[in-house]
């Protein structure tokens, strides 16, 4: 039986998406089958992370309100076998329920390893409906007062689900020492266990532009990051990244 995992933030800007695309990669690298689920309902970009850019043709409300199984509908990655996308629709369905959206979690349960969904910003419909069927949940913040503002916010609204973890997200060891702040501080704001550091690296965005998955790309920053947060998921004991 596969876990459900929601990648969220409360704000956007933090990365979340990118976040989701290059940890699904490394789980799938790694040789466990994961489905990726794009739950940003009018501002998917996922596809775009996976190197998947407009592949998909049905999304994940056709497989929740039965016009289509989930077989068909998740797209296979052409260079990570185990690798498959769900993307979302344009505009949120009035008839998507969360008992359907729970349904279509424990079907994709049955045939994952991991599902990951990537979760719209904000704490509005869209990101009741991305963790309702949730197992576990990652927030994903940056180093500014009001990301882990926020991100302190999104716990709140997470109570249901038992393991949450923070990702510190496009770290800048100098912005820090400025600030004068650590990671252990924001991790005392936010009021998580750290799950992962990834250090702000350029490589995403043209890893994103080239149509790749960031592990892919075959450079150290936020790819190995994002490998050490894959395995940590998966049970393995690994050294947080330190980013100098």
């Amino acid at each position: 039986m596969g876990t459900a995992i929601v990648i969220t933030s409360g704000k956007g800007g933090t990365g979340k998406t990118s976040i989701t695309g290059g940890v699904s990669s490394a789980l799938a690298a790694l040789g466990r089958r994961v489905l990726c689920i794009d739950m940003d309902i009018g501002l998917r970009n996922l596809d775009i992370s996976l190197g998947l850019n407009d592949r998909a043709l049905m999304d994940f409300t056709d497989v929740a309100e039965g016009r289509c199984p989930l077989s068909r509908a998740a797209v296979q990655h052409p260079l990570l076998p185990e690798l498959y996308l769900l993307t979302a629709p344009m505009s949120l369905s009035p008839t998507l329920t969360r008992q359907k959206v729970r349904s279509l979690m424990d079907t994709a349960r049955a045939h994952f390893d991991y599902i990951m969904i990537d979760c719209p910003a904000g704490l509005g419909a869209g990101f009741q409906l991305a963790t309702c069927a949730a197992d576990r949940a990652i927030v994903v913040a940056t180093s500014d007062a009001s990301s882990l503002r926020d991100a302190q916010r999104t716990v709140e609204e997470l109570s249901r689900i038992r393991q949450v973890h923070l990702v510190m997200n496009r770290i800048q060891p100098k912005l820090l020492r400025r600030m004068r702040t650590t990671i252990d501080d924001a991790m005392d704001t936010a009021g998580l266990p750290l799950l992962g550091v990834v250090p702000e690296d350029p490589q995403v965005i043209l890893s994103a532009n080239r149509g790749e998955p960031l592990i892919l790309a075959g450079r150290p920053g936020a790819a190995i990051a994002c490998a050490n947060i894959a395995r940590r998921l998966d049970g393995r004991r690994v050294p947080i990244m330190r980013i100098r």
